[in-house]
């Protein structure tokens, strides 16, 4: 399902003297997935993203550009990084920020998404940050909502947020993304990063492979990929890392196991664990990324984890400028 688009100027940045004279198009009112930007709306969210780190690294950092606005975070599952990220993002740029906890709201009461998103609405937001257990989620609540609505994970379906994140941590560290080969490891089938992650990397032009046991790969994906002509599978994860410039290992959920998809976490390991052995074999300045949170001697070992090619610290940190950056093009932030 397609997010609302409207159409409008982005707003303005910093001035940049190697920026072009033609201003891009954002398009998009909500950010639901990855799935229709194009390679010049990642570009514009990158440019805006380093207009945000520089405002991140003043001594004070916070600006004005949404003063007046409302910001909501809405979860409606555990979150640590992700929520904290976007309540941060919508401090630093002034915006008034609210956290609604659905343990302590009317939803304990029976209320309705849709009915707790129009009382949010009624009540002066602008944008509602919403995470849910159930895929599509964030989509019902664009149809009805006038607010702009933010994905920041919605059941196995999307997390377009982390995925935009992670292309920028790849893109600063290697000054590109077309032409790189990008592996991701573990729970493809139940993970939402991974399915935004194969959009924007493949949008971008990278060549991703997928390694995972078949009992954790989405139905019906075979070697032959018509649908998505740069992602191919390889089992072995030790022909999967050869020659990648970027290793991505995903949370291993031990309930997989209890569900019968895994004979053991042992066999898990023992088959499909990135160590420094297996990271060996991609290319000397290969990068390890993990959208976390990490189980550490599980889907990543911690010599890997906490090793010189791990970019996992950078990925938190990026996430607050990413999301600024997402935030001020919703909304129509004023030059900062």
């Amino acid at each position: 399902m397609m997010s609302t688009l409207r159409q409008k100027e982005a707003p303005a940045l910093p001035k940049n003297p190697d920026a072009t004279a033609k201003t891009p198009v954002w398009r998009h009112s909500h950010i639901l997935d990855v799935d229709d930007f194009s390679p010049q709306e990642i570009e514009l969210i990158f440019s805006t993203t380093d207009a945000m780190k520089e405002v991140l690294s003043r001594p004070i950092k916070k600006v004005p550009a949404l003063r007046g606005k409302t910001i909501v975070t809405l979860f409606y599952e555990p979150s640590t990084r992700t929520r904290i990220s976007f309540e941060l993002a919508a401090k630093n740029l002034s915006a008034d920020t609210v956290h609604l906890s659905t343990s302590a709201s009317s939803v304990t009461k029976g209320e309705s998404l849709i009915d707790s998103l129009s009382t949010l609405q009624a009540l002066g937001a602008n944008v509602v940050v919403i995470r849910h257990s159930q895929s599509g989620a964030p989509y019902l609540a664009a149809r009805y909502l006038e607010a702009s609505i933010v994905n920041a994970g919605d059941g196995w379906h999307a997390h377009p947020t982390q995925a935009l994140l992670d292309l920028y941590t790849i893109r600063e560290h290697k000054g590109k993304i077309k032409g790189l080969k990008v592996v991701i490891i573990g729970d493809i089938l139940h993970s939402r990063v991974a399915h935004s992650n194969i959009w924007s990397l493949t949008t971008m032009g990278a060549a991703v492979t997928l390694c995972a046991p078949p009992t954790l790969l989405p139905a019906g994906l075979g070697h032959e990929q018509k649908h998505f002509p740069k992602v191919s599978l390889e089992p072995d994860i030790e022909r999967a890392v050869e020659s990648a410039d970027a290793v991505m290992t995903l949370r291993l959920q031990r309930e997989r196991q209890q569900s019968g998809l895994l004979p053991s976490l042992r066999e898990y390991v023992q088959l499909y664990q990135l160590n420094e052995s297996r990271l060996a074999r991609a290319k000397p300045d290969a990068l390890v990324l993990h959208p976390g949170p990490v189980n550490e001697g599980i889907e990543i070992s911690p010599g890997v984890a906490h090793g010189p090619q791990s970019v996992i610290d950078q990925q938190v940190a990026n996430g607050v400028a990413v999301r600024m950056a997402l935030l001020y093009l919703l909304v129509g932030g004023k030059s900062i």
